[in-house]
């Protein structure tokens, strides 16, 4: 594994990055504590937060979120702003009322499978599995698991019918 990214980009905050070979950074962008798979590609205003595992030959397009507890596999297109989800009931105090911390709510897993596309600007709430080479549309709200080669658009992300697609 490669300790740097390939390009030498400007106004980036890299720390505890487990980089593959031939990764391209773009600048002001946000990498910790995650690992980032041969050949991909980050675009800038990205933030990949720790623990996340981004997989080889993925394009993460600019202005993404991708949040603790996601794992991308290999050959993933993210879209341009798209934003990840890690927990369905967010709240900034505790019953008690002290602001809460990492212990005080549970982590939503999500999971991005090979090949599979997010279209700009969607949102994938935890806790779901977007199948191999799944589409999810632009602006899609993903509120549960895709199947593997669907493809899936609205609020809450429904799929596609085959009749409905339009070709350009």
């Amino acid at each position: 594994m490669a300790d740097a990214p390939a390009n030498d980009a400007p106004y980036r905050i890299i720390n505890g990055v487990d980089f593959g070979e031939g990764v391209l950074v773009q600048p002001f962008t946000n990498l910790y504590g995650c690992r980032v798979g041969d050949e991909t590609r980050i675009g800038p205003f990205v933030e990949i937060q720790r623990g996340v595992t981004v997989g080889a030959r993925c394009k993460i397009q600019s202005h993404s979120f991708i949040c603790e507890g996601v794992e991308i596999e290999d050959e993933v297109f993210v879209g341009h702003g798209v934003l990840f989800i890690n927990d369905r009931r967010p709240r900034a105090t505790t019953e008690a009322g002290t602001l809460q911390t990492a212990e005080d709510w549970p982590l939503q897993r999500t999971v991005i499978a090979r090949g599979a596309a997010l279209g700009s600007g969607a949102v994938i709430l935890g806790d779901v599995h977007v199948g191999e080479s799944a589409t999810v549309g632009a602006g899609a709200v993903v509120t549960r698991d895709v199947p593997a080669g669907a493809t899936v658009v609205g609020n809450p992300a429904r799929a596609l019918a085959a009749e409905r697609r339009v070709d350009s």
